[in-house]
């Protein structure tokens, strides 16, 4: 039945056995009430067999009627993710059979404490699913939500640096080519030299120093710019509102800062200079779609090591 769901369709049978035990089927007679206006929407019902009507009570007893679920249709999923009361009445209008998730006595922030793997995809499956039943989900999901924190800590963040990742970079970018931004940028940049602190230091040292790098990221940011750790030692900055003046100026900024870092907590003392390489791609100058100009962007740093380093490319220069 789980794997029916689109909700755990991603899921690996050893995650959804997981999902299983945090779940439970439980039976309704005719007539019985699931779930009543005000009750908290603690967890989601998947139907099994049976018929659930859900409708609101007018203020002289009438029922007006919103939804009606049959097996294999899920309902409760957006209380849920709201983390808020319910606003309607669930009652079996035949004798029905519901999975339950999560399970009662378990709460949801225990599963995405004690799965933080398999919550990211649930979360992201839920609001994408709830985005498609509702115009802006957004304006109804509260975004205080612990479920939705939750959901971009997982599928957005990187947890080595806390920037953002490349899914975020991704999907950012593909809205803002969307909105029809006048002037996006994107800047990809790798240190010429991290090899040589890996080679010398050791790789939890490599680690430290983009935690130290990424640091100094964040504090050159805008309110409308965001850091991206894009892959391995590869930071990427998403420029809104910046042409190619903008983004060669912040560039140049961020070469600046690297090469004053200090890194002697990972060195030992020693003096160790970075230096960057920067690729540029400019919407719509250099592409019109966000695959493109982020591939463009990022073939460009260590070209541009390999013409010395420290160094700034556009996709014209290569």
């Amino acid at each position: 039945l789980l794997k029916k769901m689109a909700i755990f369709s991603t899921l690996e049978e050893e995650e959804l056995r997981t999902v299983a035990s945090s779940s439970e089927y439980c039976s309704f007679r005719k007539g019985e009430i699931i779930f009543r206006s005000g009750d908290p929407g603690e967890e989601l019902y998947i139907v099994e067999q049976g018929d659930i009507l859900i409708y609101r009570e007018t203020d002289k007893g009438e029922e007006t009627v919103i939804a009606r679920y049959l097996p294999g249709e899920c309902f409760g999923e957006l209380d849920l993710m709201r983390n808020s009361l319910r606003n309607a009445v669930a009652r079996a209008e035949t004798d029905s059979v519901l999975l339950r998730f999560p399970k009662k006595g378990t709460h949801l922030s225990e599963v995405l404490k004690n799965y933080p793997a398999i919550s990211a995809q649930l979360l992201h499956k839920f609001l994408v699913l709830i985005a498609g039943r509702i115009r802006n989900a957004n304006a109804l999901i509260k975004e205080n939500s612990p479920w939705i924190q939750e959901l971009r800590k997982q599928v957005y963040s990187d947890k080595l640096t806390g920037l953002y990742n490349r899914t975020f970079l991704e999907e950012k970018l593909s809205d803002y080519l969307k909105d029809g931004e006048s002037a996006v940028s994107i800047l990809m940049f790798k240190p010429d030299n991290f090899k040589a602190i890996n080679d010398t230091y050791g790789h939890q040292a490599g680690d430290t120093v983009l935690q130290i790098m990424s640091r100094a990221l964040k504090d050159m940011l805008g309110e409308h710019d965001f850091g991206v750790r894009y892959m391995g030692n590869e930071l990427s900055v998403l420029l809104s509102r910046s042409g190619a003046e903008e983004a060669l100026q912040f560039a140049e900024k961020i070469r600046e800062v690297m090469r004053n870092l200090d890194i002697r907590e990972v060195t030992g003392g020693d003096d160790f200079r970075i230096t960057v390489s920067i690729g540029i791609s400019v919407f719509p100058d250099h592409g019109t779609d966000a695959a493109t100009l982020i591939d463009k962007a990022h073939s460009l740093p260590l070209i541009g090591r390999a013409q010395g380093g420290d160094t700034i490319l556009f996709p014209k220069e290569m």
